[in-house]
């Protein structure tokens, strides 16, 4: 069984690294909306049609990567498979394969390059330089900015110092395309060496220039099988001031996505804590327990499946468990 269950994640990783690639490129409309002649907005001017699906969980086999902490948001890294029940549309699902190694995962990094950002770019460049420091050397990256529209702009083949000296040379302006370069980052990872797959977006929050609207984005993310962490940067202040209605719709925004998929928003309004949130969201990444499970429900109906994860341990109820909220059936 555990070698179905390897077989499966290998074949997983061989379709996400076999798609097309020029479905990836994302160019938002010289006007902030595309219209064709008869008024009707232009998908296409996208380069990413709104129809094209990313690689979805097989009924078969279902991977959910687990983090578990404490009252002080600390790691809980001594539990064992039997500490944990999973449970698919209130239905208990067998855990058929368990791990809590350091595995190698696929990171996307989505900078914010936008005006928003001039007097913030410093955290964000030290928030990157954490972030990888305490990362594992053999994970596969890349780094989306976004302003006006979003930039691939690295990826493994390039070092992390190349990416440090890009961001040394930046100089934020332009407008916010979030939901865009979120959007990008998803539809990137169908080139992923791994199949644990994680976006971290470091921005002020809030979006200004998209194309794609927040419900587009978040059945993107419903379908897709990546895990979300967010770091708010925002003003130094004790309590976060926001300039913009956007920047305080973003914070809202960013929670909704993230926490639908496992991960979660952290707001640094200290920016002398982005180093500390940096590095312990990297070691959270790496300190996730992966549950595997073959649904009772065989059906191939493309509809959502619903999960819930509860810890079983001794002091469970101080504990709080992310997982992502469920994933939907591929259909015939």
């Amino acid at each position: 069984m555990i070698l179905f269950v390897f077989s499966a994640i290998l074949l997983f990783s061989v379709v996400a690294r076999t798609q097309s690639q020029d479905e990836v490129h994302v160019v938002p409309p010289k006007s902030h909306q595309s219209t064709t002649g008869d008024g009707t907005e232009d998908h296409r001017a996208l380069g990413l049609d709104t129809h094209t699906k990313p690689v979805r969980a097989d009924v078969d086999l279902v991977l959910v990567p687990v983090t578990v902490t404490d009252v002080m948001n600390r790691p809980v890294l001594n539990l064992k498979k039997d500490d944990f029940a999973i449970y698919e549309n209130d239905e208990r699902q067998q855990i058929q394969f368990f791990s809590k190694e350091d595995a190698p995962i696929s990171v996307g990094v989505i900078l914010d390059f936008s005006k928003s950002m001039s007097d913030k770019f410093e955290a964000e460049r030290v928030a990157v330089s954490e972030f990888f420091k305490n990362a594992n050397p053999a994970d596969d990256y890349f780094a989306i900015a976004i302003s006006d529209r979003p930039k691939l702009i690295a990826d493994s083949t390039h070092s992390i110092d190349d990416l440090q000296a890009k961001l040394a040379m930046a100089i934020p302006a332009g407008n916010t395309a979030l939901l865009d370069a979120i959007y990008l980052g998803i539809a990137q990872m169908r080139f992923a060496r791994y199949p644990r797959q994680a976006l971290l977006i470091i921005s002020d929050g809030g979006d200004n220039h998209s194309y794609y609207n927040e419900k587009q984005t978040k059945a993107l993310a419903e379908e897709a099988d990546v895990l979300m962490y967010s770091i708010g940067v925002f003003d130094n202040m004790p309590v976060p001031v926001f300039k913009t209605i956007e920047e305080k719709l973003g914070k809202r925004l960013l929670t909704r996505l993230t926490e639908l998929t496992g991960g979660r928003t952290i707001a640094a309004d200290d920016r002398d804590r982005i180093p500390e949130i940096a590095a312990a969201i990297s070691r959270e990444l790496r300190e996730q327990y992966v549950l595997a499970y073959r649904s009772t429900d065989s059906r191939h109906d493309g509809k959502w499946r619903k999960i819930k994860v509860r810890v079983l341990a001794n002091g469970a109820e101080s504990l709080h468990v992310h997982h992502k909220k469920g994933y939907l059936a591929q259909e015939n």
